[in-house]
């Protein structure tokens, strides 16, 4: 016990040294803000938070919760899941509260201010009908409240007080000790009650930004962990059925992440990484449904559901955890003002996601088949699924560092999904240019390093003046890709570029999925019925054509699931994720006649272009294609 007091007095006294105080008068800006949350008496699946921020010497103070948070690029407006708002003075009497909008609650006669408490609803409720006719929460930013499993994304339970941003935050929770719980903050101290059956746990964080960026997951939680060289990862997982266990899912992320790190080399920037995987019983109608993954700089929060299959779960964790874990390179050790010194309530964002996202996500590609975990022929197939679906969803025509600074604002939000498929080719044009222009000797992963040596993740990068730094870092072909194709609006060339490593595109059968054509959509909305149907595209997919499938068939339920524009994107994320050999049952309606297809399913083909290699390529055409997949 006194080792414990001595190392919370040691982290309190580190933290008040290293801090930068703020300008405002304040007595509240020497001490930490308090924020006390009970997971133990949860009601009607609410948390109740008290914060105690010590005193003020103003008059007036402003509490907020975020309006958007880093890494979605969407607002999620958190407040509007706080209850009960209430304050109350050092004499116990109540403070006038007033809600100024949706996140934001102003107090008066802040000098007197002792508390402030409220209730948070958890926003996987919320995501009933899918969210349909209501912004809400990306799943793996949101919150969960249930006697099981609270998934504490803390920006939706801790708010901040606009004067006080840098102030150190002590977290205190209150839990059941059945809990298991993880997060990348440090537990500091804990107690247990007389009896046992509590236990209450002490955490600490610099800033605000640490508040947010550290999710924590408790309750019935399988832990796993794992070294991948000097990075402890840390995997939990929450199976609320027990349809998957941690354990056969650490063998998956244990193979890929020693392949990420082979390929990362000395690009070290944390000593510890954590996984939290909720999986969503999609049958209930609470379970969230926003399926994929959020970056923080040194964890990453995924989505996915349940029902899927092991294969299947362990395809999408490598290609989801890939690109998170890549962005311990960038944003966390390479990143611009906009992201360092982030505004939850009215943010600017930085010009780069084609960097922080896009260059994130052809890594997170381009490792699998540098270490030898896919052959080339599947690169080149995801390479054209990119191609193809960059060109038919999305503008191609669009400035990207225009895109990136406006991201809320229409038209740009719209094409928000394109720095995962256009950005990731544009890392592959700039790996290829740096090869060419090395002899193969440096490459994008090289600049990268050199950025993060440069900055780091203390430093930030200056925004208007990135392009020309690394321009004058690299070579005039990359400067003029940069302005061309990313600054400018001028469409990629894809064939002159990959002409160089002796590829080009030919008419080929190709295997694909069950919901698309190499990345185009075989399946289209019907408003008028109410949900989803298959389109003229059907008929070039050989599975679905083998199967009597036709044009404007009607999917009135697939094994047994009736489907609705509600519930598509959940239902068809399971037929994406179906592999051969899984039986189905698929209820079409054709007019009035109702068409069931009972079957199970075999391997699907298209006719597409695709990207081969050309028998014909040179010497150095070959030489450069090896510099540039093999290293």
């Amino acid at each position: 016990m006194i080792k414990k007091v001595t190392l919370y007095a040691l982290v309190l006294a580190t933290v008040f040294s290293c801090g930068v105080k703020n300008q405002v008068n304040d007595l509240a800006s020497d001490n930490p803000i308090r924020a006390q949350l009970d997971l133990v008496n949860i009601q009607d699946d609410k948390v109740s938070v008290v914060i105690d921020p010590g005193r003020f010497v103003q008059d007036t103070v402003t509490y907020r919760l975020p309006r958007v948070v880093q890494g979605t690029y969407a607002v999620s407006d958190f407040g509007k899941y706080i209850e009960n708002v209430s304050a109350i003075d050092y004499q116990g009497n109540a403070i006038q509260a007033t809600q100024v909008d949706t996140n934001t609650w102003m107090f008066v006669n802040a000098k007197n201010l002792d508390k402030i408490t409220y209730a948070v609803n958890d926003t996987f409720d919320q995501e009933v009908n899918g969210g349909i006719g209501e912004e809400v929460p990306f799943s793996p930013s949101g919150t969960n409240i249930e006697p099981k499993q609270v998934m504490l994304n803390l920006h939706g339970f801790v708010g901040y007080f606009d004067s006080l941003k840098r102030n150190a935050y002590q977290i205190d929770i209150k839990s059941p000790t059945k809990f298991k719980y993880t997060s990348p903050l440090t537990e500091i101290q804990s107690t247990l009650s007389a009896d046992g059956a509590i236990k209450n746990s002490v955490f600490l964080a610099n800033r605000y930004f640490e508040v947010t960026d550290n999710p924590m997951m408790y309750g019935e939680t399988e832990v796993e962990e794992f070294m991948v060289g000097n990075i402890k990862i840390v995997l939990s997982v929450f199976s609320p059925n027990g349809v998957h266990k941690a354990a056969e899912i650490k063998e998956t992320m244990a193979e890929m992440m020693q392949a990420q790190k082979r390929y990362l080399g000395d690009l070290n920037s944390t000593p510890r990484y954590d996984i939290l995987l909720y999986l969503s019983d999609t049958k209930k109608p609470d379970s969230p449904k926003g399926f994929g993954a959020l970056e923080h700089h040194t964890s990453t929060v995924v989505v996915l559901p349940e029902q899927m299959e092991a294969e299947a779960l362990a395809e999408s964790m490598i290609d989801v955890v890939a690109h998170e874990f890549f962005h311990i390179v960038t944003p966390l050790s390479v990143h611009s003002e906009d992201v360092h010194y982030f505004d939850y309530n009215n943010p600017t964002f930085s010009k780069h996601l084609w960097l922080y996202e896009g260059v994130t996500e052809y890594f997170a590609q381009h490792f699998q088949v540098y270490e030898g975990l896919i052959d080339p022929s599947e690169y080149y197939a995801r390479t054209t699924q990119k191609i193809n679906t960059s060109r038919s969803n999305y503008d191609d025509a669009m400035s990207f560092t225009q895109m990136s600074e406006n991201i809320l604002e229409d038209p740009y939000k719209n094409n928000y999904a394109n720095v995962y498929m256009k950005g990731a080719l544009m890392g592959m044009c700039l790996d290829i240019l740096m090869r060419e222009n090395s002899d193969g000797q440096r490459s994008l992963r090289s600049l990268l390093g050199e950025l993060s040596v440069k900055y780091g993740k203390d430093k930030p990068f200056e925004d208007d003046a990135l392009i020309a730094e690394i321009t004058a870092m690299t070579y005039p072909a990359v400067g003029e890709f940069l302005n061309t194709h990313v600054v400018g609006n001028t469409p990629i060339d894809y064939d002159q570029i990959l002409d160089k490593v002796g590829l080009y595109f030919t008419e080929a059968e190709v295997e694909t999925n069950y919901i698309q054509n190499a990345g185009e959509l075989i399946l289209s909305a019907d408003p008028e019925r109410g949900g989803i149907k298959f389109n003229d595209l059907v008929a070039n997919n050989s599975f679905w054509n083998d199967n009597g499938v036709k044009p404007n068939d009607f999917i009135k339920s697939i094994n047994g699931t009736e489907v609705t524009l509600a519930n598509a994107n959940q239902i068809l994320a399971e037929v994406y994720a179906w592999n051969p050999g899984k039986a189905i049952q698929v209820a079409l309606l054709r007019g009035d006649e109702e068409v069931l297809i009972d079957t199970t399913t075999t391997p699907t083909y298209t006719k597409a272009n695709t990207l081969v290699e050309k028998p014909e390529a040179t010497v150095a055409q070959k030489e450069l294609r090896k510099a540039w997949l093999k290293g």
